[in-house]
């Protein structure tokens, strides 16, 4: 649930700060916002995770749904 409620207030932030440049429509949460909200959850219960790699990052970005 924390993590829930800080989603929702950096978003709202966010969407406070770049009102004048978006569209009246219903936005999914930016991905900097999610991560971060992520990370830092996962350091405050001593979790370490990788990072990818460029070529991994190319490789993912490859697949077509």
């Amino acid at each position: 649930m924390d993590m829930s409620f800080a989603n929702q207030a950096l978003a709202a932030a966010y969407l406070y700060k770049h009102a004048n440049e978006l569209e009246n429509k219903v936005y999914d949460v930016p991905a900097e916002i999610d991560d971060g909200v992520a990370r830092v959850k996962l350091e405050t219960l001593g979790v370490e995770i990788d990072t990818l790699t460029d070529e991994q990052i190319a490789y993912m970005n490859s697949w077509k749904f």
